[in-house]
This record gives structure tokens, sequence and C-alpha cells, in this order.
């Protein structure tokens, strides 16, 4: 048996022999099956397009080469397109971060009463925490006091739970129909501390901004790297993002004075 398994062997190998020696006579074989797939063409289309281009082959030739000709192009277009997106979405983290520095300092409580000193007030409300100004309107009848007026009157026990777990330092006064809070004079240590508080909340804001200006500035490197464009380019987008990190920097300033003039002014 096993002599008689290397005569068929032999006799097998001896029949693909033709294929194997013979490129020629592959398709007319019928022993080798056809390939599942067939790179070959495709391989041998980008040879053309590249002898074309050297030698300037025949029409087919040529119009592979002109189509990898235009690819740098292409990807040279969206390099730039991509730039502008990573400046756009600078600017758009910058804003947000401008618009949390805001949302902070109007929480401070100066001593003269706002609707935004309950803004970070969350209210058990069915089990779910849900934050305040969903639940009631807040409004000022005097500098001294805050009413809150609840949309669904069977839940002013929640509503009123929630302020007094809260950090506002207010003790809520219901009255079975809307609940009121006194807003108490601040002291001059207490000024001096959320003027404190305020600045702090003003660095940490320059700090995001300034990330938001690093991250971008590496991404717009890393584009024109890998674009091959010029240093150009990169110096025009990262001057962009400058000019932008200036602006939003310039409005935090202005809200943090702001704010820490109205928290010292008695």
């Amino acid at each position: 048996r096993p002599m008689a398994l290397s005569v068929l062997a032999a006799l097998c190998s001896t029949a693909w022999l033709p294929a194997v020696q013979l490129p020629h006579a592959r398709a007319a074989s019928p022993y080798r099956p056809a390939p599942a797939h067939a790179p070959l063409p495709v391989v041998m289309m980008a040879k053309k397009a590249k002898k074309g281009k050297g030698g300037g082959g025949g029409g087919g030739g040529g119009t592979a080469a002109a189509e990898v000709d235009e690819a740098p192009a292409a990807s040279g277009g969206a390099a730039e397109v991509d730039l502008d997106v990573v400046v756009s979405d600078a600017e758009e983290r910058m804003k947000k971060s401008l618009s949390s520095v805001q949302e902070q300092l109007a929480t401070l409580r100066v001593g003269r009463a706002t609707p935004d000193m309950l803004d970070r007030v969350l209210v058990d409300y069915y089990d779910t925490p849900t934050p305040l100004k969903q639940l009631a309107s807040v409004t000022c009848p005097t500098a001294t006091q805050l009413v809150v007026d609840v949309y669904d009157k069977s839940a002013l026990g929640d509503v009123e739970k929630g302020l007094m777990a809260s950090d506002i330092g207010m003790t809520p006064s219901n009255d079975g129909s809307v609940i009121r809070l006194n807003v108490p004079q601040l002291t001059k240590d207490r000024r001096v501390e959320l003027a404190k508080t305020a600045k702090g909340i003003g660095e940490g804001g320059k700090t995001a901004l300034r990330n938001v200006r690093r991250d971008a500035i590496d991404k717009i490197k890393k584009a024109v790297k890998a674009a091959g464009l010029s240093e150009d380019a990169s110096k025009d987008k990262e001057g962009a993002v400058d000019k932008k990190l200036k602006k939003y920097e310039g409005s935090l300033d202005e809200a943090v004075s702001a704010r820490e003039k109205e928290i010292t002014t008695l």
C-alpha cells in the first residue's frame, strides 16, 4: 500500500507539472481549478499604469497614470478641510469652556437674590434626580428673597427637601403654595472668600482653554506632516487657533472681573 500511494502521488504531480511550467496553458488545463479571486489583473493594471507614466505608454496606461497623479491632489484637499475642522472644533470647545465658567460664577451667592442661585439644586422627583429649574419657576420679588413656584404642587415637599439638602445656605419656607427663601447678607470675610473662589474658577477656565489650544496645535502639526504640506499652512492655522484663544481668554477675564466686583460691592 505505501508503494501504491507513492505511485499515485507521482502521477498527480506529473499531471500538474504542465500547468506549473507553462503559464499559457493554465486556462486550458482541466486539472487546474479556477482561482477563487483574481488579484493578478489588478496588479498588472497597476504595473501598466506605472509603466505608462514613466515611458509614455499606450492610451490605457496614460489614463491610469493620470488617475494615479490626481490622487495626491485629492488627498491634499482633504487635509486642508481637516485643518479647518480642527480650528472650528477648537473654537466650539473654547466656547463651551467659557459657558461653563459663566455658569459656575452665577451660582456664587453675592448677597442679592438671583434665580441662578438655584441652578445646581437637584430634586428627587419620582425617584429621579431632576434639576429644580425643570420643576419650578424661580423669581426675585425683592433683592433679598427668592420665590419657588412648583408646577406640580404635589411635589412641593420633594422640592423643599431638595433645597434643604443642597449647599445654597438658605432655609426654605413652604406655605403650601410656593416656597420662599431669604438671602442673608454676606459678611466682609465671606465676600473675600467668594472673590477668591471666583478667581479660582477663572483660572480653571483658562487652563481648560489652553488645553484646547494645545490639543488643536498638536492635531494641526500631525495633519500637516501626514499630508506633506508646507510649514506656512501649519503656521496659518496655528495662528487662527491662537486668535481664538486670545478672544475667549478676554471674555473669561471680563466675566470673572464683573463677578468679583458684584461680590465685593456692599
